[in-house]
């Protein structure tokens, strides 16, 4: 990543700028975008916070950002992750929930399973350092911002991460359709940490060694798997659901 990180589109903008996510300054194009409503509001909350806004032709944009920016562009720093060490002892609840993502190529399923992970209350997502994607504009962009708001802690090995997790008492469950357990059936009111593999390949066989669970969902039509960010959500509302009864 960049000295600089380019938020891009009109809710990933809002969503920084309601976060106080540190914005240098908003790159936007001179129009009739002050007439609507999601540009007042983004204008305002800059004006509040002194970030100042700069009219640029659209060429601009497009050489800032390759992808559909909707005509305004935040110039941020570069995202911090979190260490796991100082996650995890700071993090104070009964019933703990994070995400591990192995091998996620994806920019756009990684932005999905950050917002529904952060209207879920996922406590926070892992990630490897190396084959799996990470913290980009294009991943925020199609996160609507979540990605500015949700701890992503980023790790070496998710191997390691997994042994610290079990010593602070995490039950490590993997979703594979591998399971003969249905999600249904699992016990979610724990501290858990959930594994979801790679769109094409699943989850590494050296890390479901390491798990405590394994779990599937249950599929009736002639398919084998679903789109991870499908199955994320689906596994975590049922663990929502079952931590609301």
């Amino acid at each position: 990543m960049s000295d600089k990180l380019y938020i891009a589109g009109t809710r990933a903008v809002l969503e920084a700028l309601e976060k106080n996510v540190s914005i240098n300054k908003i790159f936007t194009i001179k129009q009739k975008q002050e007439y609507k409503e999601i540009y007042k509001h983004i204008f305002s909350e800059a004006k509040k916070q002194g970030i100042p806004i700069q009219y640029v032709p659209k060429e601009k944009l497009d050489y800032l950002y390759k992808g559909n920016h909707q005509g305004i562009i935040a110039e941020s720093s570069p995202i911090k992750y979190h260490d796991l060490n100082d996650f995890l002892e700071n993090l104070k609840k009964d019933q703990p929930l994070l995400l591990l993502l192995d091998g996620i190529t994806d920019v756009r399923n990684f932005g999905a399973i950050a917002r529904t992970s952060l209207a879920a209350g996922v406590d926070g997502i892992i990630i490897p350092q190396g084959g799996n994607v990470q913290i980009t504009d294009d991943a925020i962009k199609s996160s609507a911002g979540a990605l500015l708001t949700i701890p992503v802690i980023r790790v070496i090995h998710l191997k390691d991460a997994i042994y610290q997790l079990q010593t602070y008492n995490y039950s490590i469950i993997a979703a594979t359709e591998k399971a003969t357990k249905t999600i249904y059936e699992a016990d979610f009111k724990k501290p858990i940490a959930i594994i979801l593999g790679n769109e094409e390949k699943g989850i590494q066989s050296s890390l479901l060694k390491l798990c405590n669970e394994i779990v599937k969902i249950p599929i009736a039509g002639n398919i084998d798997s679903l789109n991870v960010s499908v199955s994320a959500g689906i596994i975590i509302y049922e663990i929502f659901r079952q931590r609301s009864i």
